[in-house]
């Protein structure tokens, strides 16, 4: 395959070109041109998909604009507006309009005519979607979008004093790396204490979220919001059994290993006791990490690292840079978290992320370098249906890039102790991140099985699972009140319900790669390259089988993984 990131704007053939969003009496006749059109071949078909295909990509480019400006100054309120207009008056307009649409598709005889293995996951999408559809729920799916993203405006607006000045939690983590255990414990404290000050605003949007995504599932026909959202997500290829599985899996062979880190860095710090502000700390005369100052600097190491491991890579990074589709640094007023936005129309896609000149900064940047490369790849699919491909496969570009790079850190590094140290670091959070997946996701479990809980409940619930993947390694003895809302600064929670387990799954996935790339590097590049360049086009195990996985989350499956990166880990 021909690989280029000189990545070329859609040819609009159906909207005119200037053609822009600005409100529904303007989307409104394509809608109904597409509804209406007489379909008497095949081509005509073809040719009704392509176009329909446009039209989603116009409005999902510009449906993206409006959260990227939002996302990068939620204090702009023009900008929060814009997005608002758009999930209040503009989508919901649209829905019964993609319902009819969706029906005219299936309905049509000339259906059975598409390619079977092309048009496969495609239709049973469409399907799906018609069997969730309700009108009833339009106007909560509305309110929902709006009230979501009030999380990233409350969290975007915490800041903390250290040492006479402010800074964003993202920016004030950087201490917990600091050798002065003091200073740690204080940053730790205010960070929690900031928290504290929303507990009770995050407490109530949370609760309201709950009963409407409970609402939804109910007139839907379903029992519950997490067995609408499997439906809704397309989890065609497991099941709730299967992440309980997970989660017991974890328990038996990843705990193990996670107080062997914790143990490792207690004995390693000197310390009796090993607290939370201490599990990023390096030992008194070692310095943190710091593998760049500027966001400037990210990227072009990042390039740099990208163009070692395979030059197509470092060439969509440069494409995005030369488009302005980056947005690194940590600041006032930037909503939290950072994330990959795939632009339908333009193809090149954008990265936003809150970097502070720290070691996970790198791993988050190449996380999203592999989303983006993801982007780039199934580009050139023939429709936007097709680039839709499960979050499962998503997160195994992001992470396996994480892995994958490990090999050229020396970019960001000077020399081969800070190298060693980043590879550590790398691997360990391989590791620990998994109780963590797992705590997230058995919570929201039980969250949306029991949707009428009341906050002691939900509370109560939380701390009880926290106990169960504690390894008893750190201590957080006096620390409760932090804890009980520890949930609180994982934003998928408010934002993107039940999107979590992917990350577990996925990160199997990237250390299977990871294991091929140590065996076969170019093998490896060739098999990751293939498999995103199918986009949605195939169901989760096949693709998995195109990146020469396989698609197992059985607890001995999980424990053969666990025991290579034991391996790996002993090795550096």
């Amino acid at each position: 395959m021909e690989l280029s990131a000189d990545i070329k704007k859609l040819e609009r053939k159906y909207l005119p070109k200037d053609f822009s969003v600005t409100d529904w009496a303007g989307l409104e006749p394509y809608f109904k041109e597409l509804l209406e059109r007489p379909i008497n071949s095949r081509e005509d078909l073809e040719q009704w998909l392509k176009d329909s295909s446009e039209l989603e990509a116009v409005i999902s480019e510009d449906a993206c604009w409006r959260q990227i400006r939002m996302t990068c100054d939620t204090t702009d309120k023009s900008l929060e507006e814009a997005f608002n207009y758009f999930c209040m008056h503009i989508q919901p307009h649209m829905q019964p309009y993609a319902d009819k649409l969706n029906r005219k598709l299936i309905e049509n005889p000339f259906t059975q005519e598409l390619d079977k293995e092309e048009y496969f996951t495609y239709l049973r999408n469409v399907r799906k979607s018609i069997d969730l559809f309700r009108e009833e729920n339009i106007p909560i799916q509305a309110e929902l979008s709006v009230m979501q993203q009030q999380y990233g405006q409350i969290a975007g607006a915490m800041t903390i004093e250290v040492r006479g000045q402010e800074y964003t939690l993202q920016q004030a983590s950087k201490f917990l790396e600091d050798h002065d255990r003091n200073l740690r414990e204080e940053v730790y404290r205010k960070i929690n204490e900031r928290r504290r000050q929303d507990q009770e605003t995050l407490h109530t949007l949370y609760s309201q979220l709950i009963a409407k995504r409970h609402q939804i599932a109910l007139n839907a026909g379903f029992e519950n919001y997490r067995d609408y959202k499997f439906a809704e997500m397309g989890r065609f290829d497991y099941t709730k059994e299967d992440c309980f599985n997970f989660h017991e899996a974890v328990k038996l062979h990843v705990l193990p290993l996670v107080k062997k880190i914790y143990d490792k860095k207690k004995q390693k710090l000197g310390l009796d006791t090993l607290r939370p502000w201490d599990t990023e700390a390096e030992p008194e005369g070692v310095q943190p990490l710091h593998p760049f100052n500027t966001g400037e600097e990210l990227t072009e190491k990042t390039i740099k690292c990208f163009e070692l491991l395979n030059p197509f890579f470092a060439d969509c990074l440069r494409k995005m840079k030369e488009l302005g589709h980056l947005d690194l640094e940590s600041r006032k007023g930037k909503a939290p978290g950072g994330y990959n936005c795939p632009l339908a129309e333009s193809g090149a896609p954008f990265i936003f992320m809150n970097a502070a000149g720290q070691m996970h900064d790198v791993t988050t940047m190449v996380h999203e370098g592999g989303h983006a490369i993801h982007s780039f790849l199934s580009h050139r699919l023939a429709l936007s249906a097709f680039k839709e491909y499960p979050m499962e496969i998503a997160e195994v570009a992001s992470m396996a890039m994480e892995l994958f790079s490990m090999n050229f850190w020396n970019v960001f590094f000077d020399n081969d102790e800070d190298l060693k140290r980043a590879k550590e670091h790398q691997l360990e959070r391989t590791i620990t991140i998994f109780p963590w997946i797992a705590t997230i996701d058995k919570f929201q479990h039980w969250v949306y099985e029991n949707p009428t809980h009341t906050v002691e409940e939900r509370t109560s619930k939380w701390m009880e699972i926290l106990e169960e993947f504690n390894t008893g390694a750190v201590d957080f003895t006096g620390l409760d009140e932090y804890r009980k809302i520890g949930w609180q600064r994982q934003l998928h929670l408010f934002e993107v319900p039940f999107y979590y387990i992917e990350y577990g799954i996925a990160q199997l996935g990237a250390i299977g790669m990871w294991k091929q790339f140590q065996r076969d590097k170019e093998q490896a590049l060739r098999n990751y390259i293939n498999a995103l360049s199918l986009g949605g086009t195939k169901t989760l195990p096949a693709l998995y089988e195109a990146a020469g996985l396989e698609f197992n989350l059985s607890p001995d499956y999980i424990k053969s993984l666990m025991e290579f990166v034991n391996e790996e880990m002993e090795k550096i």
